[in-house]
């Protein structure tokens, strides 16, 4: 079949460049994976999680959240936030589609792209001009090799597979990862009544989404240092010093490490007032585990009777994209960096892989599509 422009990935950052490339006339079509779109979203998220940002920060293209929605909105609303783009532009992503391989000829000047379809067993071919991966920053949920993990007596799942805490209460678990996810999972164990710990190994900032806001808002008007360090003077009125509860802040301000490396700070929830009150007990860097016993870098060992791994995610963009041109890295991430990851070379581009959250996604989107618009006019014309 032959396409102008084949899209891999049905999340947001897929369903933005169709609608970008719809609204342009381009012809496109959509492969998704799983039986759904925007399946990390209700498949692969915990029950109490809410955007992170304010709205106004969160809005895919051309389409505004109502002036009704709350100024961080919940997963549920936010599934129906994307249902209702899905339906408002008539998009229609073909799911179950599981994309085997992406291959550039030289002579045709097309990409190649073979897909199976999970539900039959049958294979597609597409040939494209263009061809955009949105399989996203977090298509599969990554779990470190630690050394005695296959010997765990309990559970043990990725951040991903955890729904909420109501089936652990009075169990003794342990969050491995202090990102977000695993910041927020432990507060939702605690509140439900498990014996919570969580492992960090990594310095990071933790701030209030309040301080977030008005930092992104002052971004646009102020140096960056400047508003990293009026953050970092409000974090230390409000939460005093850490590192006597194991919390040890980076030496460069969250802004800068955001826009450097893509790292965000960690939003409090409540889950540093716990771990204050003895609530959550943080342990160090996990060395090795032991049966049902998890030995920690400090050489003390406590028994658990689950494992929430908040480890982070992959792309998996490596898996089936044959790179000649070697625009990836290991990891499966563009190697150019914001703001120049999403385009590569031979018609290839890049959306929602600039860790720059749903803002990042749309200003990923636009870009594709006017790019490809310049060039798909050049080549009718």
């Amino acid at each position: 079949m032959k396409k102008e422009v084949v899209i891999v990935g049905a999340g947001p950052s897929g369903l933005a460049t169709s609608v970008c490339l719809n609204l342009l006339s381009i012809p496109n079509v959509i492969l998704e994976k799983e039986d759904c779109y925007n399946s990390l979203w209700k498949k692969r998220s915990y029950d109490r999680l809410k955007l992170h940002l304010a709205k106004e920060f969160c809005n895919l293209p051309h389409f505004p959240h109502p002036k009704s929605a709350p100024t961080y909105i919940p997963k549920d609303a936010f599934i129906k936030y994307v249902d209702d783009y899905v339906s408002h532009f008539n998009l229609n992503p073909l799911c179950c589609k599981y994309v085997e391989s992406a291959s550039y000829d030289e002579e045709t000047e097309t990409w190649r792209v073979v897909s199976k379809d999970t539900s039959t067993g049958e294979v597609d071919e597409y040939i494209a001009k263009f061809l955009v991966v949105a399989t996203g920053e977090n298509a599969e949920g990554y779990i470190p090799d630690v050394p005695g993990l296959e010997s765990f007596h309990g559970s043990v799942l990725h951040s991903s597979q955890y729904k909420s805490g109501l089936k652990y209460k009075g169990d003794s678990i342990l969050v491995v990862g202090c990102g977000n996810s695993g910041m927020e999972i432990a507060f939702d164990l605690s509140n439900f009544g498990a014996k919570t710990s969580i492992s960090i190994r990594s310095a990071f900032h933790v701030v209030t989404k309040e301080m977030v806001h008005m930092g992104m808002v002052l971004l646009n008007y102020l140096p960056l240092k400047f508003v990293d360090t009026l953050v970092n003077m409000l974090c230390r009125l409000l939460y005093r010093d850490l590192s006597k509860y194991g919390i040890h802040r980076p030496k460069d301000g969250p802004f800068f490490l955001k826009v450097t490396q893509g790292r965000s700070p960690v939003i409090d929830v409540g889950t540093v007032s716990k771990i204050k009150s003895g609530e959550i007990q943080v342990l160090p860097e996990i060395k090795e585990i032991r049966g049902s016993e998890v030995v920690f870098s400090d050489g003390k060992s406590h028994p658990f009777d689950a494992i929430v791994f908040s480890t982070g995610y992959k792309s998996t963009a490596n898996y089936w994209l044959k790179d000649d041109e070697q625009l990836l890295n290991k990891e499966g991430y563009p190697k150019e960096r914001f703001p120049n990851h999403w385009k590569g070379k031979n018609g290839l581009y890049f959306a929602g892989l600039g860790r720059r959250g749903l803002a990042g996604v749309s200003m990923d989107a636009q870009n594709i599509a006017n790019d490809i618009k310049n060039k798909f006019t050049a080549v009718v014309a």
